[in-house]
């Protein structure tokens, strides 16, 4: 087992999830790099921890599904003894208007990044309550503090992760952990890449600071309330947006 810090993140093959997962093993965190169907980049991504003197693993598993998590959760434990972090990174968008989302957009979107938030909370803080020490943080989005046109599913789903941290941070804090949220804004990755000129102006309009932030600026805030300096801080939810939702 190493002697390091086990580190947990969901979705953590592309995007913000990467950039959480390579920031924390900067600090020296055995990074656990979960991903659904995309094995390659994960591989990519250990790699790239390697390559800078870290150390990790990639773990496959569906965080929708609520057995799957449990063996997922599970394994870890037996292979490495413990878990100290647990970041909730893993989403999807199925975006429409509500008079256009069906039925099943909406399902796909709550489920994984809802329910598959609860499902890998459930099981790991089970662990952090006998080692009686933990740090949950759960990735939200300015859309759940704000909601957004064309996202119903997405700002139900967000908002939704806002409440679970709360409730769980007040039943956990007794154990020594710490459950945070941290809601980010607009950010540079592959998806906003390909909005057009007219959606991206118009979103940089809604931003005081006038431009769209960067992975590194999730994951640095990950990174600080993973650490001991952040060890009073709990149930609060950090918006790493650039003004939007002040």
């Amino acid at each position: 087992m190493p002697e390091k810090k086990i580190a947990v993140v969901t979705g953590a093959s592309r995007g913000i999830g990467r950039a959480i997962g390579l920031r924390l093993a900067a600090e020296g965190n055995f990074v656990i790099i979960n991903y659904f169907g995309s094995k390659k980049k994960a591989e990519q991504v250990l790699e790239e921890i390697q390559a800078g003197g870290g150390q990790g693993a990639i773990y496959p598993c569906d965080v929708s599904d609520f057995t799957a998590c449990g063996n997922f959760i599970k394994d870890i434990i037996k292979t490495y003894g413990r878990i100290d972090i647990l970041v909730n990174n893993a989403g999807i968008a199925r975006d429409g208007l509500l008079l256009k989302m069906s039925e099943e957009a909406y399902d796909a979107v709550l489920n994984i990044n809802l329910k598959g938030c609860f499902n890998t909370t459930r099981f790991a803080t089970r662990q952090m309550i006998k080692q009686k020490s933990g740090r949950v943080i759960n990735i939200s989005s300015v859309s759940g503090v704000l909601g957004n046109v064309g996202q119903a599913n997405y700002s139900a789903s967000k908002a939704g992760v806002i409440g679970l941290t709360k409730a769980v941070a007040r039943e956990v804090a007794s154990r020594g952990i710490t459950v945070n949220a941290v809601a980010p804004g607009f950010m540079e990755t592959d998806m906003t890449a390909h909005l057009n000129e007219r959606i991206r102006e118009a979103a940089i309009k809604q931003i005081p600071l006038g431009y769209f932030g960067e992975t590194k600026d999730v994951a640095e805030t990950v990174a600080f309330l993973a650490s001991e300096q952040a060890r009073y801080i709990t149930g609060q939810v950090i918006c790493v947006d650039g003004g939007m939702a002040m």
